[in-house]
C-alpha cells in the first residue's frame, strides 16, 4: 500500500537524525497512523512525541510511546504528517481529519516538517480538495459569508467538533492561485481560528509514494 510505503520512507529518513533527547512531532490521519505504527519500532531511539490530535496521542500511547504536551518541551526536532493536497512549492491543504489547527501549531514548532503522501495528492493548483477552516461556533455564519466573498462555497461539516471545541467549514469550488495571500486573507476573517492552507509553513520535504517507489517531490 502506498501510504505504508510513504510512512516507512519517512521513518527511514528520520531515524539516523534522532537521539535519546529528540522529540518527534506526529500528525493526524490514515497515512500518519502507518507512521505511528512504524515509529513504535524505534521508540527506544528518541525521548518522546508531541501529537496534533487526541486520536494520534492515544495511538502513540498504545504503542508505549511517551507523549508530551507541546508546552512541556522547548523544541520539536521533526514533524511528520500527511496532506490532502500538495503543490510543487510543497504548500499543502490539510484538515480532512479536523486537526488542522494543532497540526499547524506543531508544524510551526518543528525544526523540520516532513509530509508523506501518495501520488494522487500531488496537484498543480490547490483547491480541488475542499479547504477546511476551523471557526468559533458563534461565528460560523459570519465566516461563511466572508468565505463566499473570497470566492468559495463553504459547507458546515455538521456533527464534527474539533479537539479545540470548534466547528469546521469546508470550502468548495475554491482553486487557490496564491496560497500565501489566501492563507492570510482567511485568517483575517473574524471568527476564524485557523485554515487548512499550509503555505507560510510549507513542508520542508514531501515524500511521494507511487508505482515506482517513494521519492522526494522535486
Amino acid at each position: 500500500m502506498l501510504k505504508q510505503k510513504a510512512a516507512r520512507a519517512a521513518l527511514d529518513l528520520i531515524t539516523p537524525k534522532l537521539t535519546t533527547s529528540s522529540i518527534v512531532g506526529v500528525g493526524t490521519g490514515s497515512t500518519t497512523n502507518y507512521f505511528i505504527d512504524a515509529l513504535a519500532e524505534i521508540k527506544h531511539v528518541f525521548d518522546a512525541a508531541v501529537s496534533s490530535s487526541e486520536a494520534s496521542a492515544d495511538r502513540l500511547r498504545g504503542h508505549g510511546i511517551h507523549v508530551l504536551d507541546l508546552n512541556a518541551t522547548a523544541r520539536v526536532d521533526v514533524y511528520v504528517d500527511g496532506a490532502d493536497e500538495v503543490n510543487s512549492a510543497r504548500q499543502l491543504i490539510k484538515g480532512g481529519g479536523a486537526a488542522l489547527t494543532r497540526e499547524k501549531i506543531v508544524a510551526s514548532a518543528a525544526d523540520e516538517f516532513i509530509c508523506i503522501v501518495d501520488e494522487s495528492k500531488v496537484v498543480d493548483t490547490l483547491g480541488a480538495y475542499p479547504l477546511p477552516v476551523e471557526v468559533i461556533p458563534m461565528a460560523r455564519s459570519l465566516v461563511a459569508r466572508g468565505l463566499v466573498g473570497l470566492g468559495g462555497q463553504p459547507v458546515w461539516r455538521e456533527g464534527v467538533v474539533t479537539d479545540n471545541g470548534n466547528w469546521i467549514l469546508d470550502v468548495h469550488e475554491f482553486m487557490v492561485a496564491d496560497p500565501l495571500a489566501m492563507e492570510a486573507a482567511i485568517n483575517n476573517l473574524a471568527g476564524v481560528v485557523c485554515n487548512g492552507l499550509f503555505a507560510v509553513d510549507a513542508a520542508d520535504t514531501v515524500l511521494v509514494a507511487g508505482a515506482g517507489g517513494v521519492n522526494p517531490l522535486a
